[in-house]
């Protein structure tokens, strides 16, 4: 196993021994501390001290179900503290089949005008890399600047990019891989890592994994054992088995259910209904797609050994491909939170995110502070649509809006900012859903509901039913929730696993075994919340540094005051139970 440093300097690698330190890291635990132990807190996240670590998880690149994730790390330029950023592509298994355990790039190169490309592959015995001139991909649209990659590296290849917002240095940029049709549509999206790569002049990183060895197994028998109670139990839970919610009517099946539940964030979080969230659901799409196309359409796989595929497709009137793919917090980001129930619209915002290289969740959220502000009405679609074109042109408005949510309410002198450690809050209400607001709160990336997803007992009823208003025991069950979360994180599994291992307990241990068989460890429960619990201090550390405290760990003060219909809740968690998040771990 080794760890690959690519020097954007020089454009120069080495291979290193991986440490026993970093014995049993992987994914976001080895993303965290890597930039904890590298990168000094107070750098400019685009300067030269920041650096861009890659890691899969534990599972990654074997034949454990839906494991194909890649975890991004580095300084965020958007909240000034730690971030890791995951996504789903055949990218991550083919860095762990090469038995690269962290891809660190790092340095700067001195002339800022000029573009690399990495292609790494295997020789034989080890990984080796080979650069070349990037510069005339710059400037494009990702959609254009894929098919010519593949074309000149082969089909089988996969991609790791940035958009044209990255390269102007907006913190709402994300990084791009393919997804199992080659779209460039799979985002490690939050926090703005897309900028950092850009900062390195590193326009693309691509893996030829063609030869390479896989991933080394310590008890196969016992891996298989977990695997398949792992994969039993996904395919029997009614959120995650075929043609479930989530195969069905992807992540965006929780539009309704949320807005039901009074907690879907409306016109910049105003409300917790949305008098037109049935036209811009799950099912919305589905019927649509059923509609325009002559038949039932469910949803793909996102990345290879996925068997939840939650990855919808949304197609035109005249049944061309409008978007892939809309996830629940992109037609809520770009729907609800603008007041905007026009699903084609949406499709067009997703598209024009993904082409330029936007986050959809900060650039729903920056648009719903602007159109706060009266930059435009609620409701417009089209001048929404306009707002992100100008975004991805780089003119001066689009330059306003390019540091995210938190930085566009400063510009205009917003009062009702919905972002924590500068981060936008995704698709809950915290005072309609007690729990995940402490998640907002205290998590060490900004406010993200994947850091610690609550929403599993207070709304969808797994591992128990809990009453999303009330305050009682919320901060011991996001602790809770989040450490389990870095462990999932660092497992290389989606998060989406979470749903069947709460509830049946043979696919929770399914995946302890999973783990152990790779590695030969003996891992209970216990030691895998202990195990998110020390990568959670170890972010928590380096946040402190950088000079985020606990008084950091705060939800805007309108939620504190401003009742929100229609339960005309407050946010009511004393900031001393806030605080005991992480005194208590």
């Amino acid at each position: 196993m080794w760890i690959l440093r690519i020097n954007a300097t020089n454009l120069s690698y080495k291979l290193e021994e991986v440490p026993e330190k970093y014995k049993y890291l992987y994914g976001r635990a080895l993303t965290s501390q890597m930039i904890y132990d590298e990168v000094p807190p107070l750098c400019h996240a685009l300067g030269p001290n920041n650096k861009l670590v890659f890691s899969a998880g534990m599972v990654t690149g074997t034949v454990s179900p839906t494991s194909a994730r890649i975890s991004v790390g580095g300084k965020s330029p958007l909240t000034g503290g730690i971030k890791e950023a995951n996504a789903g592509t055949a990218w991550g298994p083919d860095l762990a089949k090469m038995r690269i355990r962290a891809l660190v790039l790092e340095g700067q190169p001195v002339d800022v005008k000029a573009y690399a490309g990495a292609v790494i592959k295997w020789d034989g015995e080890k990984p080796v890399v080979e650069f070349f001139n990037a510069t005339e991909y710059t400037g494009k649209d990702v959609y254009d600047i894929y098919p010519d990659i593949f074309e000149k590296f082969g089909p089988k290849v996969s991609i790791a990019s940035m958009g044209v917002v990255s390269e102007m240095g907006y913190s709402n940029s994300g990084i791009v891989f393919n997804d199992m049709h080659r779209r460039p549509s799979r985002y490690a999206g939050r926090g703005g890592l897309g900028a950092v790569m850009a900062s390195k002049r590193m326009k693309f990183i691509i893996l030829d994994a063609k030869g390479a060895p896989g991933v080394e197994m310590v008890d196969k028998a016992l891996f298989d054992e977990g695997r398949k109670k792992l994969i039993d139990a996904i395919r029997s839970h009614p959120i995650s088995k075929p043609k479930g919610g989530l195969n069905s009517y992807g992540t965006a099946v929780l539009v309704n259910i949320l807005n039901e539940a009074g907690g879907l964030p409306t016109r910049n979080f105003s409300a917790g209904r949305f008098e037109g969230a049935a036209k811009t659901s799950g099912e919305a799409i589905f019927e649509t797609n059923k509609e325009r196309m002559g038949k039932e359409i469910y949803n793909h796989a996102c990345s290879p050994g996925c068997i939840i595929q939650c990855s919808n497709t949304y197609y035109n009137p005249d049944q061309t491909e409008a978007t892939s793919c809309i996830e629940y917090e992109s037609t809520w980001s770009l729907g609800a939170n603008l007041g905007i129930d026009n699903l084609d619209d949406i499709a067009t915002m997703n598209q024009l995110c993904n082409a330029y290289g936007l986050d959809t969740i900060e650039t729903g959220g920056t648009l719903g502070v602007a159109m706060e502000a009266g930059v435009l009405e609620f409701g417009d679609s089209k001048g929404a649509i306009q707002l992100i074109h100008e975004m991805g042109k780089g003119s001066p408005l689009g330059r306003t809006l390019s540091g995210g949510t938190g930085t566009t309410g400063k510009i205009y002198g917003v009062k009702r900012v919905p972002a924590v450690k500068g981060q936008g809050m995704p698709a809950y209400e915290p005072r309609a859903v007690k729990g995940i607001g402490i998640t907002y709160a205290t998590t060490t990336m900004g406010a993200d509901h994947t850091a610690g997803y609550t929403i599993c007992p207070e709304i969808l009823g797994v591992s128990g039913k809990l009453d999303p208003l009330s305050p009682e025991g919320k901060a011991a069950l996001s602790r809770a929730f989040q450490a389990t979360t870095a462990f999932i994180d660092s497992s290389g599994h989606c998060l989406f696993i979470a749903f069947p291992i709460l509830d049946i307990a043979s696919g929770f241990e399914g995946m302890i075994q999973e783990c152990n068989g790779i590695l030969g460890t003996n891992w209970d429960a216990d030691a895998i919340v202990a195990y998110g619990a020390q990568t959670l201090r170890v972010e928590r550390a380096f946040n402190e540094a950088a000079g985020l405290s606990k008084e950091s760990d705060r939800i805007p003060e309108f939620m504190k005051t401003e009742p929100l219909p229609p339960h005309n809740q407050v946010f009511d968690i004393p900031d001393a139970a806030l605080d005991s998040v992480f005194e208590d771990m």
